[in-house]
């Protein structure tokens, strides 16, 4: 296969698996409209609870993308059994997750209260979490069969659950958080049980895809899934805890942001999230290319093809860096437009926190391009399974560069807002340059990137 080949397989393989992102954003996207119209206040504790929950949740969710090359990689040699037991541990090493994390979701408040936010805000955001540690073994589960599906070649199927899942989740969202149709009025609550339904449902749909479609058949995924298989689970979770927790550097440091943004104020606070949901939304596009990226090219290094492995990976740089230019020229031209959609226009409060939020979008608008290349690399290293020196990579680039730099510009420099956004640049940029080198600065005689 040469280049073009190869552009038009990730392409083809990258456009479900981003559809499958943006369908998840979108359904965050709904949350936060709609309690944005329901209040400020419930909009920043939103913005706290969800990036909260993200942080906990990307801690858990290494496995279910380290299985991803691990599978690629087993199909290229034929070795079903590995497929099977990958699987398995993953949904297994999810779940003893969630049930580790519920208690600091139970009585997040005074940990948030300790953190400095407003008793209010540390109390909306309570009853959020509390709702959704019942949620996460559903979203850890779902994305471990997410990962399975999408490497046997059916991203297809992930995105159609996906997608389904938005109607519902705005629907329930309605009823629940305004108290329409004879349902209670619950605000952030009724926002967080929304959530909770529609996340054990898309769990049961996936779960029934991956027992019934011709393709997934022969893996038997369930039979004597109540049976841990401990050695693959060491395996898994030495691949996939470095996974997580680079995950966690990057979330930390957007949290870290989250928490500092937190002591401006709820107004601040609110167009931060605005911003960075925004942000988030486009950055889905890059995930969904890094997932075909990990697929691309954890098959070419289950073949040991060293010159596919290198194309493979030039394809999905390309594709990730063209795109990022659309979003940053839309976050430059019309940032007012973007963040007026989320709040009601007769809050007295709106027309401030758009301008703030609208000011944010220019650091948004810069940091997409670093922001798609750091996401790439990730996803090119974790197809060849290298994920303990990019782990450390990623702790330098966000916690000892992007997170200070951001402390430092927005309260020594007396920057404000746009100086934790700045640093949040540095940041990404430092762990683009890092990882990118990192994948093509090990090559074997073949040409190609090589594991550690």
């Amino acid at each position: 296969m040469n280049l073009r080949h190869h552009l038009s397989a990730t392409f083809l393989l990258g456009l479900p698996l981003v559809g499958t992102h943006l369908a998840r954003m979108l359904i965050g996207v709904t949350d936060t409209v709609m309690i944005g119209r329901y209040g400020v206040d419930p909009l920043a504790a939103l913005v706290l609870a969800t990036s909260y929950f993200v942080i906990l949740m990307m801690l858990g969710s290494g496995y279910a993308l380290a299985v991803m090359g691990v599978i690629a990689a087993a199909r290229a040699r034929g070795d079903e059994t590995q497929v099977r037991r990958s699987t398995r541990m993953a949904l297994w090493l999810s779940v003893v997750h969630s049930a580790m994390v519920l208690p600091v979701m139970w009585w997040s408040g005074p940990i948030l209260s300790a953190l400095g936010q407003q008793p209010q805000v540390a109390a909306y955001a309570q009853d959020w979490l509390r709702v959704m540690g019942f949620a996460m073994p559903a979203t850890l589960c779902a994305m471990a069969l997410n990962s399975y599906l999408a490497a046997l070649g059916r991203p297809n199927v992930v995105l159609a659950v996906t997608v389904a899942g938005l109607p519902v989740n705005a629907l329930l969202n309605w009823m629940l958080v305004f108290g329409h149709l004879g349902a209670p009025s619950l605000g952030v609550t009724g926002s967080a049980l929304a959530s909770l339904a529609v996340n054990w449902m898309q769990l049961g749909a996936l779960a029934a895809a991956a027992c019934l479609l011709p393709q997934a058949r022969p893996y038997h995924l369930l039979r004597r899934l109540w049976r841990p298989d401990w050695t693959e689970g060491r395996s898994l979770l030495a691949l996939g805890l470095p996974i997580g927790l680079t995950l966690v550097a990057e979330t930390g440091m957007f949290t870290g942001a989250n928490v500092m943004m937190g002591w401006f104020g709820a107004e601040p606070l609110a167009a931060h999230g605005i911003a960075l949901q925004l942000a988030a939304l486009t950055f889905m596009v890059h995930l969904g290319i890094s997932n075909a990226a990990t697929i691309r090219v954890g098959t070419a290094h289950g073949r040991g093809d060293g010159q596919g492995l290198r194309l493979a990976a030039i394809a999905a740089t390309l594709l990730s860096a063209c795109f990022a230019l659309v979003p940053m020229t839309a976050f430059l031209a019309v940032p007012e437009m973007l963040t007026g959609l989320y709040l009601n226009p007769g809050d007295r409060r709106a027309p401030a926190i758009v301008a703030l939020a609208a000011g944010l979008m220019l650091y948004a608008g810069l940091f997409q391009m670093v922001d798609a290349m750091q996401a790439i690399a990730l996803g090119l290293l974790r197809g060849v399974q290298d994920t303990r020196i990019p782990m450390l990579l990623a702790v330098v680039s966000y916690w000892l560069i992007g997170l200070p730099a951001g402390w430092l510009l927005a309260f020594p420099l007396r920057m404000g807002p746009p100086g934790l956004w700045l640093g949040l640049l540095v940041g990404l940029s430092a762990a683009a340059a890092l990882l990118m080198a990192r994948f093509w600065g090990r090559r074997g005689r073949d040409g190609g990137p090589v594991p550690a």
